[in-house]
């Protein structure tokens, strides 16, 4: 199964978002063989017809339609691309990490990760274009980035990101506030706490007192991958932010994170990245990203 990662380079943008408009999208992107992404994907169909299966479940797409994708879930489509006008919104989880301090963010979202209601909102036209307005503006900052567009960006993702979880939320009665209570999101919590000392599911399994089994299900449903794969990621974040944002060495990025070795977290780097962290370095300042 082919998963499709981002790329600042290819995007031509120096963020780790994109707004991209059907006209310029490419068209064997709609494969009907399973595939997946690193990114988040909002799609904004003006005019849609045909379905999609995401992680084995059917959700028609029809004119006037909004469909929410989480990174690495599978998906399928069954579409008539002639017919298709749409705007898509993508971003990495960490655009928001960077700009906002709550890192839990997306996951008290209720579009995303929804294991219970449907991935898709469907609104009237004006709702739409209203989206796509703001859309629009957000391409512009992108495409002509000025000192203050971060700004502009961030105010203009987090409007469209927190109106949609409203309106998803009156569509299927569901509180504003995302029941982050589970399981999962105890343990996505107890990492964002925890995750420099502690990078043993052991280690949580301890501090939530559960089985392994029970975090692994709990995690599982909500996120659609294992705990162990979601401390990994969240570990991998942590070095590439220190990576990123400081000026501290391969040893001391170890040291601070309690690996007993350096070459156990370059170790650890590369298996998760397929490259070594000099050479993600190299790259983040040639506007790739893994």
């Amino acid at each position: 199964m082919e998963t499709l990662k981002f790329n600042k380079t290819e995007c031509g943008v120096d963020f780790l978002l994109n707004v991209i408009h059907s006209i310029d999208f490419r068209e064997n992107y709609f494969t009907s063989e399973y595939s997946n992404t690193d990114f988040f994907e909002v799609f904004f169909f003006k005019k849609g017809n045909g379905h999609l299966i995401l992680n084995h479940k059917k959700s028609e797409i029809s004119d006037n339609s909004i469909v929410f994708i989480s990174p690495y879930q599978k998906k399928s489509w069954n579409v008539n691309v002639e017919n298709l006008e749409f705007t898509l919104l993508v971003f990495q989880e960490d655009f928001l990490n960077d700009f906002f301090s709550d890192k839990l963010f997306t996951y008290r979202l209720h579009y995303f990760y929804q294991t219970e209601f449907p991935l898709i909102l469907n609104v009237d036209n004006e709702i739409i274009k209203r989206y796509c307005v703001f859309l629009s503006e957000m391409k512009e900052e992108l495409q002509k980035t000025k000192e203050d567009s971060v700004h502009i960006i961030r105010s203009l993702i987090y409007y469209i990101l927190q109106k949609l979880n409203r309106e998803y939320a009156e569509k299927y009665n569901l509180s504003y506030k995302k029941d982050d209570t589970n399981y999962a999101f105890l343990f996505k919590q107890l990492m964002e706490t925890h995750i420099k000392e502690k990078q043993r599911i052991n280690d949580y399994i301890e501090l939530l007192n559960i089985s392994r089994i029970s975090l692994n299900k709990a995690v599982k449903e909500q996120f659609n991958i294992t705990a162990t794969e979601l401390l990994k990621q969240r570990l991998l974040f942590e070095i590439k932010d220190y990576l990123i944002h400081t000026e501290l060495t391969v040893a001391q990025i170890a040291n601070k994170l309690h690996f007993s070795e350096p070459n156990h977290l370059m170790r650890f780097f590369k298996r998760q990245t397929g490259i070594t962290t000099s050479e993600f370095l190299e790259d983040y300042q040639n506007g790739i990203s893994y």
